[in-house]
This record gives structure tokens, sequence and C-alpha cells, in this order.
């Protein structure tokens, strides 16, 4: 069996991209003022006159996503011997032009336990196998529904972005390579029986950091200096939490 070389790869870079907000800061605020009463009152309080509930900030920050999307794909073969069983009288036997001696062998026995005239077929097994996976992690590494990513047009400088809004934007917990190695994990399936490699690839086509617009929005009650806090998705100015 010949040596089976590495697995080749087709690995897109790791790019980042900030999406631009699509919620009017005017729609944030008019949010606000629904949610303030109705956050203090499900912790048992009654109506409040506005100027006990006010809003102490609000900030903007992005949260990250990590978005793979791969494929693999390997044709291969395998190697078998068949043995076939031909009359005892045989001298040559002739397959698709091919001429095969027969020879006798003991280890395979005719009904009286006597020896028998074979002939060996070696045989390449051809297949070939296709996967794919599309997976979208949170900052810690996570899997996650790709529905909890909303789709919006990026920025033209999300570098620029991100470090205007640096102190409060989630950081992304570990590594390209890693998030590589996961999704190869389940998507490469290579026998540990094969011949020979005719073609195999892992391609990872897109690769991205998505930053998505969040803004955070604090409430207080002066009079208990209670606080709660509401999020609300930049991109589909839903409440997240």
């Amino acid at each position: 069996m010949s040596e089976i070389p590495p697995i080749p790869e087709k690995i897109s870079t790791r790019k980042v991209i900030v999406y631009k907000s699509r919620v009017d800061p005017t729609i944030v605020k008019l949010t606000a003022e629904k949610m303030r009463y109705k956050l203090f009152t499900k912790s048992g309080f009654s109506k409040r006159r506005p100027e006990e509930i006010r809003v102490v900030s609000v900030d903007k920050y992005y949260e990250p996503y990590i978005l793979i999307d791969a494929n693999y794909s390997i044709k291969y073969f395998k190697k078998r011997v068949y043995v076939l069983d031909v009359d005892p009288e045989t001298e040559e036997v002739k397959i698709s032009g091919e001429s095969y001696k027969p020879e006798i062998d003991a280890s395979v026995s005719g009904e009286a336990g006597e020896s028998r005239k074979v002939i060996r077929l070696e045989a390449e097994m051809w297949f070939c196998y296709q996967d794919k996976a599309y997976l979208v992690l949170d900052r810690e590494g996570r899997e996650i529904s790709p529905d909890q990513v909303p789709a919006a047009p990026s920025e033209d400088n999300p570098e620029k972005i991100l470090k205007e809004f640096s102190k409060k934007t989630g950081i992304v917990q570990g590594s390209p390579q890693k998030e590589i190695e996961l999704i190869k994990a389940r998507i490469v399936k290579r026998p540990s029986d094969i011949a020979k490699v005719e073609e195999e690839v892992f391609h990872i086509s897109e690769h991205a950091v998505i930053y998505s617009p969040i803004y955070e929005i604090t409430f207080r009650n002066v009079g208990t200096n209670e606080e709660k806090l509401i999020k609300i998705d930049g991109v589909t100015a839903k409440i997240v939490s």
C-alpha cells in the first residue's frame, strides 16, 4: 500500500466584518420609554411617576460571531482480492482480454475435502465521499443557530468602528486555527483502509468574525436606586434581553 499524503487544504483567511446599524436612535429611545415601566412592574413595583424611572445610559457595542463555511470531498479506491474456483481441468481463464493461470489452493476445499483450482482477481473498488458544514459560534466558541445572527450591510472601515467601541465590544475567545479544526473534525472522513487517494480537498470558502451592533439601555428607579437594563439589536430593533 502506497503512503497516503496529508489532506490538501484550501483555507480562506479569516476576515472581519462590522454590520451597519439599521435602527434609528429615535426608535431606541421610543423602545426605552415603552419598556422602563414594564421592567420595574415585573419586579412587584406598582405604577411610578415619570420622574421616578430614569434612563441612566444608552450604550452601543458590537457582539461578535464567528462564521465558517466549509466542504470536503475525496475520491479514493480500496484493493480487494477475489478468489474464484474453476474446474479442475482448467488451464487458463480469460476475463476482458486478461489471462489468468489457475493455481492449487489447499485453503479452498471441495465437497470431498480435495484441493481445488482457483484464480485470484485483484480489484480496485472506487468510492467518492462529500460533506459540508456551516457553523456559527458565539464569542466563547459555542455553536449557536445561524438564525441568531442578523443580516445587514457592512461598514467600509471596520477597524475604525471597532477601535471606537473597543471598551464594550466583546472579545472573541479561541484562535482561527481552533475554529478550523472544529469544522474539519466534523466533515473530514478518510477511511483507514484506503489504497490510494485520487482527489481530495478540505476547503473553507468563508471564515469571518461578524460584529453586530447592540444598544444597551440602563434604567434606574431613583427611589430605590435599583437598576435594570435591556439590549436592543441594532440591526433588527428586537429586544434580545
